[in-house]
C-alpha cells in the first residue's frame, strides 16, 4: 500500500499556500483623500483662481466703526503716531492696510506703500495684526512707517469685523467713510500700477 504524499496537490505540484495579506488600503485613504482635497483647493486659490474674485459683504458699505489704541511707544518726530477710530475716516479718502511684522508678505509690498503714502488727497492707515508694541516698533524702524494713524489690533477683533482672510490686506475707503474697494494678499508693483491705483484714483476723482 502506498504511503499518502504529503505537500502536495492533486495534479503533483505543492498544496496552495494561504494566500498573503492584502496591504491595508482602507489605512491610507482618507489621507490620499485630504491630499486630493488640498490639491485641489490650492490649485483653486493659487494656481486657478484669482484672490480678488473672493466677494466681500462690505463692498459699499460703510467700514465697520472702530476704536483702536496707538501702538505703545511708536512715534515719529518725538511725537506718538496716533491710533484709529471710526471717526478718522470722515471726510477724506483712507487707505486702511492690515498688516504685522511677523508677515512676510507684508515686508514684500512694504516699498509699495512707502510710495503710496507720497499720493496726494489720502491717508494711509495701519491696522497692526495680533502683534506686539516691540515688534511692530522694531519692523517700521527698519522699514520706515508710511502710515498716518496705526491702530493696534492686538487681539484681531477689528480686523474680524473688517472680513479679513489674512494679513496683508487694503482697503479704499471714500470720504463718506464707505468701503469701495479691497485688496486681498500683498500688493505687486504690477497689481499697484494696473489693479489698486486706478481703483485709488477713481475714488480720488468722485470726492
Amino acid at each position: 500500500m502506498t504511503a499518502p504524499q504529503t505537500g502536495a496537490g492533486s495534479d503533483g505540484g505543492e498544496e496552495p499556500r494561504a494566500g498573503r495579506r492584502g496591504f491595508p488600503v482602507l489605512v491610507l485613504l482618507p489621507l490620499v483623500v485630504f491630499a486630493a482635497l488640498a490639491g485641489l483647493f490650492l490649485f483653486q486659490l493659487m494656481l486657478g483662481g484669482n484672490p480678488q474674485d473672493i466677494p466681500s459683504a462690505l463692498i459699499d458699505k460703510p467700514a465697520p466703526d472702530v476704536a483702536l489704541p496707538p501702538v505703545e511707544g511708536l512715534t515719529a518726530d518725538g511725537s506718538q503716531v496716533p491710533g484709529f477710530s471710526g471717526a478718522d475716516l470722515a471726510g477724506k479718502v483712507s487707505v486702511v492696510n492690515v498688516f504685522a511684522s511677523w508677515c512676510v508678505p507684508c515686508r514684500q509690498e512694504h516699498p509699495l506703500l512707502e510710495d503710496l503714502a507720497r499720493v496726494g488727497g489720502v491717508q494711509l492707515i495701519g491696522i497692526n495684526y495680533k502683534d506686539k508694541p516691540e515688534n511692530a516698533r522694531r519692523f517700521l524702524g527698519s522699514l520706515g512707517n508710511p502710515y498716518d494713524r496705526i491702530g493696534a489690533d492686538a487681539a484681531g477683533r477689528t480686523a474680524i469685523d473688517w472680513g479679513v482672510y489674512g494679513v496683508p490686506e487694503t482697503f479704499i475707503v471714500d470720504a463718506k467713510g464707505m468701503i469701495r474697494f479691497k485688496y486681498i494678499g500683498p500688493l505687486n508693483p504690477g497689481s499697484y500700477r494696473d489693479t489698486f491705483l486706478p481703483e485709488l484714483k477713481k475714488v480720488l476723482a468722485e470726492n
